[in-house]
């Protein structure tokens, strides 16, 4: 008897023993995930909605769980208090411009507050701060969006619905297009015309193309030190020279005119018989007399030496004739000793 009673409360004593471990597992547990026992540092966040927030949510920042939500409470006429753990650890990163908004944990989950943004400037948060709340799209707001929209989208749909049925009636353009083989004939023929235009433009990229290639080429050779289109471009003396020399083309070409002007108004005089030199180019009679005249010249120059040859035959004139002819002959005699002495000379220097 003595011994079942023992054998008892062992037994009650061991499902104790197990109960106040499993209370103290869920007690750690539960205030692990609540942040019970991490140092932390209450900060505030005013919103005027909160969607359905509550105590004891998690608080995130920046994908990083650092805190719960610890009180709401209304604040001012309407609006809504939330204040928050947030642990001392994570307090370095978080700024005093930073902003705290709603989110769901999930597609469709718990509310949870998210910690947002925030500068470097910034101090960092402390305990007791405001934070800015960042406005949120509201679940019912979202709904009455995603309605509207599928409302325009089925009216889109039906529209669309009641075009296609005209095109298929053979309405308009494209209906005719569909159903009217001549329309369909005339859009193919169109269509082969635009692409014999797409290839001549084409072309005339390609055209263009080569023309700003030799262009860039030619630019190239422009800019290459000591080639001559590079110094007529960039030096000055040779500009200088060029323009001198048009200068001084300019002179001569000018001279030119005008020898030009003085030859035509010579010729001009020739071509005139109020000059001697006109009278005789141009003027038959006047040649015909010069000729005469010269004839005549000839005819006595001719008539004038026989009359001296008979001269010199005559007794009264032949002593003087004769006495020339001497001195002519004793002058040529000199001219031929003087030359044959100088070569002597010249030997014997």
């Amino acid at each position: 008897m003595k011994a079942a009673e023992n054998k008892r409360a062992i037994t009650v004593g061991i499902f104790v023993l197990i109960g106040i471990v499993i209370l103290v597992t869920g007690i750690m547990v539960l205030g692990g995930q609540q942040k019970r026992f991490v140092k932390s540092i209450r900060v505030n966040a005013i919103f005027d909605n909160v969607g359905g927030l509550q105590a004891g949510a998690n608080v995130w920042f920046s994908g990083v769980k650092i805190g719960t939500v610890r009180r709401i409470q209304f604040y001012g006429n309407s609006q809504v208090e939330v204040t928050m753990n947030i642990e001392e650890s994570s307090q370095q990163y978080i700024r005093k411009d930073a902003l705290a908004a709603l989110s769901t944990d999930g597609l469709i989950g718990n509310k949870i507050v998210e910690i947002v943004g925030g500068s470097m400037k910034a101090g960092t948060v402390e305990d007791g701060d405001i934070l800015h709340a960042k406005a949120a799209l509201n679940t019912d707001e979202i709904m009455a969006t995603l309605q509207q929209n599928n409302n325009n989208l089925l009216r889109v749909t039906s529209d669309a619905k009641k075009i296609l049925d005209e095109v298929l009636k053979g309405k308009g353009m494209a209906g005719a297009v569909l159903r009217d083989s001549t329309m369909a004939n005339r859009f193919k023929n169109t269509m082969a015309n635009l692409q014999i235009a797409s290839s001549g433009a084409a072309q005339a990229t390609k055209s263009l193309s080569q023309v700003s290639n030799s262009l860039n080429q030619y630019a190239g050779k422009l800019n290459t030190k000591g080639t001559l289109a590079s110094d007529l471009v960039s030096d000055t003396v040779i500009f200088h020279d060029l323009r001198m020399s048009s200068a001084k083309l300019r002179q001569v070409s000018g001279t030119a005119a005008e020898a030009t002007e003085n030859v035509k108004r010579a010729s001009d005089k020739l071509n005139s018989s109020d000059n001697a030199i006109g009278i005789l180019l141009n003027d038959q009679a006047v040649n015909k007399n010069l000729k005469n005249t010269i004839q005549n010249l000839e005819s006595s120059s001719y008539k004038l030496d026989e009359n001296l040859e008979a001269l010199q035959h005559n007794f009264l004139l032949r002593g003087f004739f004769r006495r020339r002819a001497k001195e002519q002959a004793k002058q040529k005699e000199a001219a031929a000793t003087a030359a044959t002495i100088t070569p002597d000379t010249s030997v014997r220097k």
